[in-house]
């Protein structure tokens, strides 16, 4: 017997998206869903370094989408989900653009809840993304906090 699958898109993107297309195209895949939850990442401007004007991300075409679609396998193995969506955006975002949606809808809200924010910690630390912050300091790269680590090893990640 094979376990379902879920509809899952990864879209690895230059472009802006619509937060409202993204639930309309999950909410269409799971009919049955009982929960939707999702999550919206802006470009901050400011961290530890000062102001950040700008972000840089850069990715591995082919490599960063199969790698963030294996997660969506140990989130369906994990959860009983519907659909799941990521959108990352790529290239120089301003401060406050969106850079990453992810959207997972489930029959139940624990199981919504839970995965999103599994595929989020697994975004943060593991995926091949490589993000350069630009501020009024300078240009420096991106690494995992300390706390963004520890939110993806209760995972087991």
């Amino acid at each position: 017997m094979t376990a379902f699958q879920p509809d899952c898109a990864v879209v690895i993107t230059r472009e802006d998206f619509s937060q409202d297309a993204l639930q309309a195209e999950i909410f269409a895949c799971g009919g049955s869903a009982g929960a939707l939850a999702t999550f919206v990442g802006l470009v901050r401007g400011a961290g530890p370094n000062g102001v950040i004007e700008a972000i840089e991300v850069e990715s591995y075409p082919g490599m960063t989408e199969s790698s963030i679609a294996a997660i969506f396998e140990e989130a369906a193995q994990r959860w009983s989900l519907l659909a799941v969506r990521v959108v990352h955006r790529v290239g120089r975002l301003e401060a406050g653009e969106q850079i990453v949606y992810v959207g997972v809808s489930s029959l139940h809200r624990r199981e919504a809840f839970a995965a999103c924010e599994f595929i989020m910690d697994y975004l943060k630390t593991r995926a091949p993304l490589w993000k350069k912050e630009l501020g009024t300091g300078g240009a420096w790269w991106v690494e995992a906090r300390d706390t963004d680590t520890e939110a993806a090893e209760r995972w087991g990640l």
